[in-house]
């Protein structure tokens, strides 16, 4: 299994920016596909944007095209999520995942490990 760290959340005016950094530890981490996901209070978990192994491909939700952008270092064992014309709606936590394979999901179910999350507050 590989350790999750976030860091990067906080408050934020409506179309401002952010980025959320996730730090793994443990296994190789180019093994991982790494997802992130968030979290609004009283809804479910739900997909944002994951990232192949490579760096390569990408996939996002539809509401986050074009306004966030997942990258990786692998080097530095770390994914991060580039966050701008942030909107009240994106207030959430937020959540680093990984998973083994090769294929761009974005179920929860299919990420083993997981980080302890970043608030992330957008004041309208």
């Amino acid at each position: 299994q590989v350790q999750l760290v976030e860091s990067g959340g906080g408050l934020v005016q409506a179309g401002g920016s952010l980025r959320l950094s996730c730090a793994a530890s443990g296994r190789t981490f180019t093994n991982y596909v790494m997802g992130w996901f968030r979290q609004a209070p009283g809804k479910e978990r739900e997909f944002v944007a994951v990232i192949s192994q490579s760096g390569w491909l990408t996939e996002y939700e539809d509401s986050v095209k074009g306004r966030f952008t997942i990258s990786r270092d692998n080097a530095k064992k770390t994914v991060y999520l580039q966050m701008n014309s942030l909107k009240a709606e994106d207030t959430a936590v937020y959540y680093c995942a990984s998973t083994t394979g090769f294929r761009l999901v974005t179920t929860r179910g299919d990420f083993g490990s997981w980080g302890q999350g970043t608030q992330v507050t957008v004041s309208s």
